[in-house]
């Protein structure tokens, strides 16, 4: 269960540091691509963990925070490693080719720092979580018996969906209710 809503987690919350990173690129004044990456902080409900580290907010800040801080347990270190330390807890339960995955994930994610995770620019790294975390789904989908622990990945799975929605209208009904 809460293995696959980590690695839902992370996947949800790659596509919405790409697409900020690619609205970003528009051009826009610095409050708006600013406000843009604040909703981030906002969405995950991390404003006052952000301030603690940081003393303003902009994509730098917020990318680093959100990509690789494991400080941060929404940040996609975080939800990579709680992912796979969740699969770690019940390995008995998932396929052996579902472990492998994970765990070359994460090994993988771990080798490298921020830097070098960001070197080309942060999409490709958000190509590689997206890309990852179907992987993950689709070796759950194609090896595992569908039965009760497979039922429970799955409502994991579309728990995180709910909540991550939930969440994005949310934010969105505050921005364009004045």
């Amino acid at each position: 269960f809460w293995m696959s809503r980590y690695i839902e987690r992370a996947e949800n919350l790659a596509r919405l540091l790409d697409v900020t990173w690619q609205m970003s690129m528009v051009p826009q004044s610095l409050e708006a691509a600013n406000q843009n990456w604040n909703a981030i902080i906002v969405l995950n409900s991390l404003e006052e963990a952000f301030a603690r580290k940081y003393s303003e907010v902009n994509a730098d800040n917020v990318l680093r925070f959100m990509v690789s801080d494991p400080d941060n347990s929404a940040s996609l270190y975080s939800c990579l490693r709680m992912g796979r330390e969740n699969a770690h807890a019940v390995r008995g339960t998932i396929t052996a080719e579902m472990w492998e995955t994970l765990n070359s994930t994460w090994l993988e994610l771990r080798s490298q720092s921020y830097e070098q995770l960001t070197a080309n620019g942060p999409g490709d790294f958000f190509e590689w979580v997206k890309t990852k975390s179907s992987l993950i789904r689709g070796v759950t989908l194609g090896t595992m018996l569908q039965d009760e622990a497979f039922n429970f990945i799955r409502i994991g799975t579309l728990l995180e969906r709910a909540d991550n929605t939930a969440r994005i209208l949310d934010v969105k009904y505050h921005v364009l209710k004045p």
